[in-house]
């Protein structure tokens, strides 16, 4: 069959690279739609490009989405009882979050090319990650199969959202039921000259190909593949410390490229980082502080017991480290799963909510702290406790082997063959 992958940018895409391989060492035909900047960072992983021209993500974005940001931090929550949040929370939170986020990533132009590509080639099936809903509208003006691969836990938060939202929506008189996803996505198919209209699955998928593993998923009821994540980071090298006897626990500390400058300087971060280091420097601990050159140029002298290097693949670090503190990001988080590391995380910035933080916590395995809340003091607090109390390093350790139960990507290939065909015999 033939395979289409559609991502919004370099790091989502890479979460998609090991389902993709998997598809084609099967035997399918598999190409990769990405923006224009993107094409080396796929060609590079041996697939297919098909470049679309399109703003890069960044530049897609603006002001206005801080606003619905804010919003999402009130009602954007698992844990939040609907009742406590109106009908007119919900509709201004929709009424938000399409112009702000859903419309900028997944513009007229962007899903012009993406169609009309698709149209030429025919996939059967199309992989598309949580915020790339313009490939679940690729499949609906196809006839094609789709399938979302899950991005990690803030997404499935705003499913929980989007449920709350139905179900009021649906308790209103029938001429008050607004739906600002629905009238975007009904009017993009009616300008395609597609005869389908909006249903859910053109934002959860047909099926959800989840790589979390089940003690970690919010139970949404959806059809779901079960997958278990396998880390792809790009060109890596192993520098030759990596390979050298480790004397003292390690704590790695890296930052990704999420949290913005802007953020940064809001946040303090670099005074904050600098702090910490200095109230590690007398503990019998060795940091790895993964930093971008202009992070590391914003600090001071650095005592002995700190390496900072400019990047280091954390498939091969996790292994050795005893506590990783990093920025949320999902890949970050789900390799540290992966090799059982308990986590510090930093969260409350963009989309990385305080609520997807509390929801790491329940895991037993990772301490969470706001950026707004961010000193060296709690810093040290939650990396000294993570180090000292076992129960972390117990439960992590749990998590590991549960993630490694989990069907492989090549294993999870003959699901995905099979609901193809189911879907193609239904028309």
């Amino acid at each position: 069959m033939r395979v289409l992958f559609t991502s919004i940018e370099g790091n989502h895409f890479q979460q998609m690279v090991p389902l993709a391989w998997a598809l084609r060492t099967a035997g399918h035909e598999v190409r990769a739609a990405c923006n224009e900047s993107l094409v080396d960072t796929v060609t590079q992983t041996g697939l297919t490009a098909v470049p679309i021209q399109s703003p890069t993500l960044w530049e897609r974005l603006d002001g206005f989405q801080k606003e619905a940001i804010s919003l999402f931090n009130e009602i954007g929550t698992s844990k939040q009882d609907p009742s406590k949040a109106t009908w007119e929370d919900h509709l201004s939170y929709e009424n938000m979050v399409v112009p702000a986020l859903y419309q900028p990533l997944n513009n007229d132009a962007q899903i012009d090319q993406l169609v009309a590509a698709a149209r030429s080639w025919q996939p059967d099936l199309v992989v598309w990650e949580s915020f790339s809903i313009a490939g679940a509208v690729v499949a609906a003006a196809t006839g094609a199969a789709h399938a979302r691969l899950v991005s990690g836990p803030e997404l499935a938060l705003q499913m929980v959202t989007r449920g709350h939202f139905v179900r009021h929506r649906d308790r209103q008189p029938e001429q008050l039921r607004e739906d600002p996803t629905a009238e975007w996505l009904d009017w993009t198919l009616e300008r395609l000259g597609s005869d389908r209209r909006f249903d859910e699955t053109m934002l959860t998928g047909q099926w959800v190909v989840d790589t979390r593993p089940a003690s970690l998923r919010q139970e949404l009821d959806l059809p779901t593949v079960p997958m278990r994540y396998v880390p792809y980071n790009g060109r890596c090298v192993v520098p030759g410390w990596l390979g050298e006897p480790v004397e003292r626990r390690r704590v790695c500390i890296t930052l990704g490229t999420s949290i913005t400058s802007e953020e940064s300087e809001r946040f303090r971060l670099g005074e904050t980082l600098a702090a910490l280091f200095r109230s590690l420097a007398g503990l019998d601990v060795e940091i790895i502080a993964a930093l971008d050159p202009a992070q590391r140029a914003a600090l001071p002298d650095l005592p002995d017991n700190i390496r900072t290097t400019d990047f280091v693949p954390l498939n091969e670090l996790a292994p050795s480290c005893s506590v990783i503190v990093h920025h949320a990001g999902y890949q970050t988080k789900a390799t540290a799963d992966l090799h059982g590391v308990p986590q510090v995380v930093i969260v409350g910035y963009e989309w990385v909510s305080e609520d997807m933080g509390e929801e790491y916590e329940k895991s037993g395995t990772t301490l969470a702290v706001s950026a707004r809340d961010l000193t060296a003091e709690v810093l040290r607090e939650k990396i000294l406790r993570l180090l000292d109390e076992p129960s972390y390093t117990e439960r992590a350790g749990a998590l590991r082997d549960e993630i490694r139960a989990m069907p492989t990507p090549n294993e999870v290939v003959p699901v995905l063959e099979e609901l193809t065909r189911e879907h193609r015999r239904r028309g």
